[in-house]
């Protein structure tokens, strides 16, 4: 596959991928599915594994061999895929770590959609998540990997949310964010859409909240995790159908978000296996 070598900063693909990972999107929306900048030969293998159509690799002069690596491990780029080689200096300009590495790609967004949330593709009870004003990248892709260890079934992103495309949230993720649906929603769409499909909405707060072992997380059930400082808002925790808690023995308010969330993913989970006839929803 020809490389094309590239030496200017005005390059239209380079622009594209400092755009991306500078101002990352929410979700596909728009005319078209929108682009995602990635970074690093395991992201980009990943990227491949779940699919994702990879518009254009930018390699480091001297990085060539991690083309082949791809090759080696299976993962063959499209024919149709650029790919541009430049300078070290010129790839790390448009990048946002402290110590980018020689390879980048830009991806297309997956195309989720409710269907894929809440449709007839899963066989098992719907387990989703709801991130309301999540603001932390870091947390937000820790979160989506637990969701996906926990057999998580999708997650909606309510406005306020940091973009799950955030390079840190990338990276948190290792992966699952391209396999996990999740769909930037509105609440006054998502709350009545749940209800109507036999969801039951748990909210987390600390006080006059049901401890989660003692709830049913084992049917259709979505949890909303809220800001890291604030926590969910009032005016949707009140819409919710329940309040749980994380009890917590020792002198600690409260928990990162992260770390709630993956207790609470792990509860569900355990739950879920201790059910009869429970059903794992397929991906």
């Amino acid at each position: 596959m020809p490389l094309r070598i590239v030496q200017s900063k005005q390059n239209p693909r380079l622009k594209q991928l400092r755009r991306a990972v500078a101002q990352p999107l929410r979700d596909a929306g728009g005319a078209g599915r929108g682009l995602a900048g990635i970074e690093g030969l395991n992201l980009l293998e990943e990227a491949l594994r779940a699919g994702l159509r990879v518009e254009c690799v930018f390699v480091a002069q001297g990085s060539e061999r991690l083309l082949d690596d791809l090759n080696v491990a299976g993962l063959n780029l499209a024919p149709e895929t650029e790919i541009l080689l430049l300078p070290r200096a010129l790839l790390d300009s448009a990048l946002a770590t402290e110590a980018p590495q020689p390879i980048a790609a830009l991806v297309e967004l997956p195309g989720w959609t409710w269907e894929h949330i809440l449709g007839t593709r899963l066989r098992g009870a719907p387990l989703l998540l709801v991130l309301a004003g999540l603001q932390d990248p870091g947390n937000l892709g820790t979160i989506l990997r637990s969701a996906e260890a926990f057999g998580a079934s999708g997650v909606l992103s309510l406005p306020g949310t940091v973009s799950a495309w955030n390079p840190k949230a990338i990276r948190a993720s290792a992966g699952s964010l391209f396999r996990l649906p999740l769909l930037a929603a509105e609440a006054e769409d998502a709350i009545p859409r749940l209800h109507k499909h036999g969801v039951t909405i748990w909210t987390t707060l600390t006080e006059r909240a049901i401890p989660a072992s003692e709830t049913n997380l084992a049917g259709p059930v979505a949890l909303i995790i809220g800001n890291e400082g604030n926590g969910v808002p009032a005016s949707l925790a009140a819409r919710a159908d329940g309040i749980l808690t994380i009890p917590c023995p020792g002198p600690v308010e409260s928990l990162n978000a992260a770390v709630a969330a993956s207790v609470l993913l792990y509860e569900a989970a355990r739950q879920r296996a201790a059910s009869p006839g429970f059903q794992r929803s397929p991906r």
